[in-house]
């Protein structure tokens, strides 16, 4: 046995389920804080036969890895490197003069950020805000352990 459901009793579902879409759109949670995900990673030195090297190489755990592919925020000190990939720049939670680079901080308080389209034009040090996917790396040296992938430059960043 089937119901009539008037065109006008039709009309308000249809509304009602539009509104509960668009309500559920805003209630999507924030990019998480990247740098409060990354401080929660282990590192340890291991050494590499072929730089004749130890590099800090960090233990990503389940917690860690279930983030992968998800889009991560961060705010931080642009780092003015001339890296060859032109869409690429690193970011530190530290300014320069306290960054890992500088031994003032470690792995986990940097990431390589690449953009989806062309790079702004950033100064040194300034505090930028992005937001990308998360690729996490423990395996390639000559890459930093966190990436944002199809990073996007956040104009309007949360407090």
């Amino acid at each position: 046995m089937f119901m009539k459901i008037s065109n006008r009793e039709m009309s308000f579902v249809l509304a009602l389920l539009l509104s509960y879409v668009a309500l559920a759109k805003t209630l999507t949670p924030p990019a998480q804080d990247g740098w409060i995900v990354f401080s929660k990673v282990k590192f340890t030195a291991k050494y590499y036969k072929e730089l004749k090297e130890y590099f800090l190489t960090p233990l990503f755990d389940s917690r860690i890895r279930a983030l992968e592919g998800t889009e991560i925020q961060l705010r931080g000190h642009y780092m003015p490197f001339d890296l060859d990939d032109k869409k690429t720049i690193i970011i530190s939670k530290f300014p320069y003069a306290a960054c890992f680079f500088c031994g003032g901080a470690g792995p986990e308080s940097v990431a390589e950020i690449t953009f989806v389209g062309k790079v702004p034009k950033f100064k040194a040090d300034q505090v930028i805000t992005v937001k990308g996917i998360l690729k996490l790396n423990d395996l390639d040296v000559n890459h930093l352990n966190f990436l944002l992938l199809q990073a996007e430059l956040v104009t309007n960043p949360n407090p």
